[in-house]
């Protein structure tokens, strides 16, 4: 079986149909669209413009996919999940106590993914209403299986895939939501914030419990740090989410980001490094 080559891996996904659609380039869109029906393989419920029960709808929402590498596969994306503070240092700078407590997580909405491409640099839209934008880097943990209540020694086999991601933030409308003692969504979920290169099976790559992750912005290194250190690590991740949430494969997890969180300005090249994935860049237009 041949690996995909890119157009087909972007053709597989949705991204140049729904570029169309929106009037922008594929490199542009929201990673990683397609229908439902190409999503999953040709089992979803359902075809285009009705629903499960075979009733009409008034239109079709894309569903939104992430390539694979090497493989004539897309991977179908159900939920994503972001775990704050999961590094000592930056729990610091964030103001936070780094000591082991227990996890918390929030969620991005599905269709913020945008697909950074290995070997091209993708444009990636400075947001609005920020002055204050932060880029941090992640290792980002895609499931096949799910369950409530999972043992962190079971946890791993409901592993897929990994990739580089970044979850783009707002930083100073989630502090000022923070401070307010409000939901800090506005800070964190918007079109685009989950940016990340297409995923790698398990099955080439293996598990990640340590390896250098590294983010630098125009050549100069910003973050930096081993996969180690991580104050709960991806077994625990998936086991402490089950807890609160039933898992279900197409879900994935943005697992924390090192210390030294910063701005980026228009014009400016982020390069996300995991040592045994592929780099992605990203330049701020």
């Amino acid at each position: 079986m041949r690996p995909m080559t890119r157009r087909e891996a972007l053709q597989a996904s949705g991204v140049l149909a729904l570029a169309g659609l929106a009037g922008c380039s594929g490199t542009e869109s929201a990673a990683a669209t397609s229908d439902a029906e190409t999503a999953a393989g040709g089992s979803a419920r359902g075809s285009a413009g009705s629903s499960a029960e075979g009733l009409p709808t008034p239109f079709v929402v894309p569903q939104s996919t992430i390539p694979v590498l090497g493989r004539d596969e897309v991977f179908p994306v159900r939920r994503i999940y972001c775990i704050g503070r999961n590094y000592a240092a930056h729990a610091i700078e964030m103001g936070s106590d780094p000591t082991r407590e227990p996890p918390f997580f929030f969620q991005k909405p599905t269709d913020a993914i945008q697909l950074a491409w290995p070997g091209e640099v993708l444009d990636h839209s400075y947001p609005p209403l920020t002055r204050n934008y932060h880029y941090e880097v992640e290792l980002v943990v895609a499931l096949r299986g799910g369950g409530r209540d999972i043992s962190p020694d079971e946890a791993l086999d409901r592993v897929y895939g990994y990739a580089v991601g970044l979850d783009m933030t707002r930083r100073d409308l989630q502090l000022a939501s923070r401070a307010e003692e409000k939901p800090w969504e506005i800070g964190k979920s918007f079109d685009n914030s989950a940016v990340l290169g297409p995923l790698h099976h398990v099955a080439d790559v293996g598990h990640f419990h340590a390896g250098r992750i590294r983010l630098s912005v125009n050549g100069e290194v910003k973050q930096e740090a081993d996969l180690e250190q991580m104050i709960w690590n991806v077994a625990e991740q998936i086991s402490q989410l089950s807890q609160g949430s039933e898992l279900r494969p197409g879900d994935i997890i943005y697992s924390g980001t090192p210390e030294n969180v910063g701005p980026v300005v228009v014009g400016d090249l982020m390069e996300g490094h995991i040592d045994g994935l592929t780099d992605i860049a990203v330049r701020v237009v």
